[in-house]
C-alpha cells in the first residue's frame, strides 16, 4: 500500500524571504513562475500527512545566510540553456559525467553525448519496474545504479559503448534470495499476514549512493539497506525512520545521512571493529518532509531541502562528530526537490519550476546568483559537473542538467566569477 502523501508541495506562497537579484544584464530569465503544478503521487517524494499547514512556513526562527550587499559587489553569473530533450516520460532521473548525460525512466536507461545530445546507448527497462526514482554511479564508475517503484535496484553498464545492451544485475540478486529463503529468521513482517525477506525493499527505492565497496539504498518502506558491490549481497537493513525516506547522502569518511518525510535527518556511522552502522545523531529543524540532501566536497557542510521551501545549511561542530544548523537559504516559492553541490556552488531544483544558483563566500554567507527558468513543471532532478577548460582566470564554468516532472531535460551553461575580496575573506 502506498505511503500517505499530500499535495502540500504544490501550494503557491509568497513572502519567501528577501533574495538579492542578480544583474539583469548577465543573468537570463529571473522571474519566478507561480502557476500551479500537478503530479501523480509516484512522481514526487513521499510527504508527511501533516505537511499541509506547514508547507508554506519558511522557518522564520532560523537566520538567513544570504548576503545583502549592493548588487555591484556580488559575483557575476550568467546562464544559458544550450539544449533540451523533449518529454519522453513523466518519471525521469539524471546522472552526469564530464562528457555524458545519463537518464533513467520507466521505459529505458539512456546515455547521451553531453555536447551533441546524440543518443549513444539505450537499455530497455522491464515494464514491471515502474517509475524510475534515482540514478547514480558505482564508486569505481563502472556501473550505473537505478532504483524503481518496484523496490528493486538495477545495475547497468556505464560505458557509452557497452558490450551488451542489457542490465547486468538486479538487487537483491536471485542467489542472495535463494540463500536466505529456507530460514524463518530471514523474514520480517511488512503488515498483517504479509512477510518478506529482510533483504527486499517493500516499497519504492527513492535514493541511491555509493562509497568505496558499498551501495546504499533508501526507500519509502522507511529502511536503509547496505549492499556490498563486490558480490552484490545485502549486508544490513536498518529501520531508519518513522516515515518514508526520500534522500540519502554519503560523506567521504563513510558517514551516511538520510532525510525523511518524518521531517528528520539522521546520521549513521560504522565505528572501527563494528559490523553494523549505528545512529550517531538526529537533526531536527525542518517543519515538513525532507526531500533532498547534498554534501560539500569535504563533507563539512550538509544542505537539506524540504517542502517548507527552505534549504537548511548544517555545519559540523568541532566539539562533536555531527552537524548543527547554521541558517537557511530562502527564495524558492515551493518545495525544494533536488540539491547538488559542486565545490562552493549549490544548485537547487524546486516545484516552483526553477533552478537556483547559490554561492558560498569565505565568511559563510551565501549569494543567490541566478534563477534558471524554462521548465513547465516542477524540477525534480538536478545534476552538475565543472567544466575546467575554456574559462578565464577568476571564473568557473559548470554544465548543469535539470529534469522536470513532465520528463523534459534542459542542459545549461553556467559561468560564475569569483567573489570580491571583501566578501570572500
Amino acid at each position: 500500500m502506498p505511503l500517505p502523501r499530500t499535495s502540500s508541495c504544490c501550494f503557491s506562497a509568497g513572502g519567501g524571504g528577501s533574495v538579492p537579484s542578480p544583474p539583469a544584464s548577465t543573468t537570463i530569465n529571473l522571474t519566478t513562475s507561480t502557476a500551479s503544478d500537478s503530479s501523480t503521487s509516484s512522481d514526487v517524494p513521499s510527504l508527511s500527512s501533516n505537511d499541509d499547514a506547514v508547507s508554506i512556513i519558511t522557518l522564520p526562527s532560523l537566520p538567513s545566510l544570504l548576503l545583502l550587499p549592493p548588487i555591484s559587489s556580488l559575483p557575476i553569473s550568467s546562464h544559458l540553456c544550450l539544449s533540451s530533450l523533449p518529454p519522453s516520460s513523466s518519471s525521469l532521473s539524471l546522472a552526469l559525467s564530464p562528457s555524458h548525460l545519463f537518464t533513467a525512466s520507466d521505459l529505458s536507461i539512456s546515455i547521451y553525448d553531453l555536447s551533441t545530445l546524440d543518443l549513444l546507448a539505450s537499455f530497455p527497462v522491464s515494464s514491471r519496474s515502474g517509475s524510475a526514482k534515482s540514478l547514480s554511479f558505482s564508486s569505481d564508475g563502472r556501473y550505473l545504479l537505478s532504483s524503481h517503484q518496484d523496490g528493486r535496484i538495477r545495475l547497468w553498464p556505464a560505458s557509452p559503448n557497452p558490450r551488451r545492451l542489457s542490465q547486468i544485475a538486479t538487487l537483491p540478486t536471485l542467489s542472495d534470495r535463494l540463500l536466505r529463503l529456507p530460514l524463518p529468521k530471514n523474514y520480517i513482517s511488512i503488515r498483517r499476514h504479509c512477510k518478506r525477506l529482510w533483504i527486499e525493499h517493500a516499497d519504492a527505492v527513492s535514493s541511491l549512493a555509493a562509497h568505496q565497496d558499498l551501495i546504499y539504498s533508501a526507500s519509502w518502506d522507511k529502511t536503509l539497506k547496505i549492499w556490498r558491490s563486490s558480490d552484490l549481497r545485502c549486508l544490513e537493513s536498518i529501520p531508519a525512520h518513522e516515515d518514508a525516506i526520500n534522500a540519502i547522502a554519503v560523506a567521504g569518511d563513510g558517514t551516511v545521512y538520510t532525510g525523511s518525510a518524518d521531517r528528520r535527518i539522521r546520521v549513521w556511522t560504522k565505528t572501527p571493529g563494528e559490523k553494523r552502522h549505528s545512529l550517531m545523531a538526529t537533526l531536527e529543524k525542518h517543519r515538513s518532509a525532507v526531500n533532498a540532501l547534498a554534501l560539500s566536497p569535504d563533507g563539512a557542510v550538509l544542505y537539506s531541502g524540504a517542502c517548507d521551501r527552505s534549504i537548511l545549511v548544517w555545519e559540523r561542530e568541532d566539539s562533536a562528530n555531527y552537524m548543527v544548523v547554521s541558517g537557511a537559504l530562502r527564495g524558492h516559492q515551493r518545495a525544494v526537490m533536488s540539491l547538488v553541490c559542486v565545490g562552493d556552488v549549490l544548485f537547487s531544483g524546486s516545484s516552483d519550476r526553477t533552478v537556483r544558483i547559490w554561492r558560498r563566500g569565505g565568511d559563510g554567507k551565501y549569494a543567490c546568483l541566478g534563477v534558471m527558468e524554462g521548465h513547465t513543471r516542477g524540477v525534480r532532478s538536478v545534476v552538475a559537473v565543472p567544466v575546467p577548460a575554456a574559462v578565464e582566470e577568476g571564473e568557473e564554468e559548470f554544465r548543469v542538467c535539470s529534469g522536470s516532472l513532465d520528463g523534459e531535460v534542459r542542459i545549461w551553461k553556467v559561468r560564475i566569477s569569483s567573489f570580491p575580496k571583501s566578501y570572500d575573506s
